[in-house]
């Protein structure tokens, strides 16, 4: 359940009052995980795969009623701004026409002393100096891209850098506070979920976005010429999402550099992400074997790409090292290689199981079907990339419905969605995650992502009252059917 899919009155969720409403539920129904996309802050096309920041928070989550309680705010100064006409939908073009003036009013009621405490915390990270300088410079050029600022800014000279701290000293204090008022409210979160049984699984994308704090400031982690332009790009050849490929357009990380000073940007980065949540699904695990490089400018994934070598296990060996055994999911997907497998194995992280992919006609070797599954796995029916499962019984070629309808013994007066969640609770995989749109049994509107298009995604809310008694004590019973159960 992405955190902006939940309701709220001001267009988008937030962290605020229905995200312990959903907490309740999950404690209620008898679940002990709750994963959610990346928390940064969204550009372009609204992913939270293409985010300003790999360590900050985003600003639409700050709930604005928590804000009025902490004194920061006015109801009467947020609540009569119109945040959407559609409470399913996420209207992103009114939400940054309108949030960040209310940010600013609230931000501007702080004390300079509010911040010591929990900024002490972020400052030690050792990216919010740069990642609030980043935003002020952005607002400045118009919310430009950094490869479009000026030749000094772009490759950060001290003397430009030092006059434009100046310059937009209380623009930068303001994102600081806005990263302040985001980790408090999601801390508080994440505690109360913690204490009522349940753990919170974030999802870390491998590449950072190209527009970014993240390459802006750390230039010498990706393979970027002497301007700071990309040599070449991330993107996959052609799959079962995407049967052209898709160009990403993310700048590839210098993988021998980072190995000569032992990863440090990736630890910290990783070492980060565990201060936010309790499990940890790395995005695009193969990438770490191989990677497909794409020269920048092309437009065809399918022809102008090629593999290159990732760093191997190597990698990892790294991360056990500096950070103890850590508790990662490998998104394993995708086109899987030996090598990967064995990359895979030697981590030792648990991968994923796809149900919808296991009926795919065209890939007989997945191993997504349930009676294949080993229990060192997690199951999923769909992923945010994936259809809701009554959209994709309704969408799928008719030879793969009849195969699912056949293997999972579909009943469809209760709905197909149930016995296609019930086969992934029935299997041996250790953990089993949902997505909330197939509990509630929605179609095709309710999809979350489709992969290689540009608008419409990353929009769907539930609704008030979907968190209700009756869902919640179904799920319960079914956990008590397939001995899910929390332990206490």
């Amino acid at each position: 359940m992405p955190i902006s899919s939940l309701p709220s009155p001001y267009g988008i969720g937030t962290l605020g009052a229905e995200a312990r409403n959903f907490v309740d539920f999950l404690a209620a129904g008898g679940q002990s995980c709750w994963q959610v996309l990346p928390l940064g802050p969204t550009g372009y096309g609204d992913s939270p795969y293409q985010s300003f920041s790999s360590f900050a928070g985003n600003p639409y989550f700050i709930d604005l009623d928590t804000l009025a309680e902490w004194g920061f705010l006015k109801p009467e100064e947020y609540q009569t701004i119109q945040w959407g006409d559609d409470p399913s939908s996420v209207d992103y073009h009114r939400l940054y026409e309108n949030r960040f003036s209310v940010l600013r009013l609230a931000c501007s009621r702080l004390g300079r002393g509010d911040l010591f405490e929990l900024r002490g915390v972020l400052w030690n990270a050792g990216w919010l100096e740069d990642y609030a300088l980043f935003m002020a410079l952005k607002d400045k050029f118009g919310g430009a891209s950094w490869f479009q600022w000026p030749e000094d800014l772009r490759l950060r000279k001290p003397a430009a850098l030092a006059a434009a701290k100046e310059e937009l000293a209380k623009d930068i204090r303001f994102w600081i506070t806005v990263q302040y008022l985001f980790f408090n409210q999601w801390w508080n979160l994440k505690e109360y979920a913690n204490q009522k049984g349940v753990s919170i699984i974030g999802d870390l994308p491998i590449y950072a976005a190209g527009d970014s704090a993240d390459v802006w400031a750390n230039p010498e982690q990706f393979q970027l010429d002497e301007q700071g332009q990309p040599t070449e790009v991330a993107g996959c050849p052609p799959d079962g999402f995407a049967p052209d490929g898709q160009v990403w357009g993310n700048p590839l990380f210098d993988w021998e550099r980072m190995k000569e000073d032992g990863y440090s940007w990736w630890l910290n980065r990783i070492a980060f992400q565990f201060q936010l949540y309790d499990t940890l699904r790395i995005d695009h695990f193969r990438g770490f074997d191989s990677y497909y490089a794409i020269p920048c400018g092309t437009t065809d994934a399918a022809s102008g790409g090629h593999w290159r070598p990732g760093p191997g296990i190597g990698f990892f060996q790294a991360v056990n090292q500096a950070l103890g055994k850590k508790d990662i999911i490998a998104e394993d997907l995708g086109f899987l290689t030996p090598s990967v497998r064995e990359l895979l194995r030697g981590a030792g992280y648990p991968g994923m199981k796809v149900l919808e992919l296991a009926f795919d006609s065209r890939d007989t070797g997945s191993g997504y079907l349930p009676h294949c599954y080993t229990p060192h796995c997690v199951a999923y029916t769909g992923t945010h990339d994936n259809d809701t499962i009554q959209g994709w019984m309704a969408s799928a070629p008719a030879e793969d419905v009849a195969q699912a309808k056949a293997y999972l013994r579909l009943n469809p007066q209760e709905g197909y969605h149930w016995g296609m969640m019930r086969s992934a609770w029935s299997s041996v995989a250790d953990l089993a995650v949902i997505q909330f749109q197939d509990l509630l049994g929605l179609g095709s509107e309710a999809r979350m992502n489709t992969p290689s298009t540009l608008g419409g995604n990353w929009r769907w809310r539930a609704l008030p009252g979907a968190f209700s008694n009756t869902l919640s004590q179904r799920l319960y019973q079914e956990m008590q059917v397939y001995q899910r159960l929390p332990q206490k």
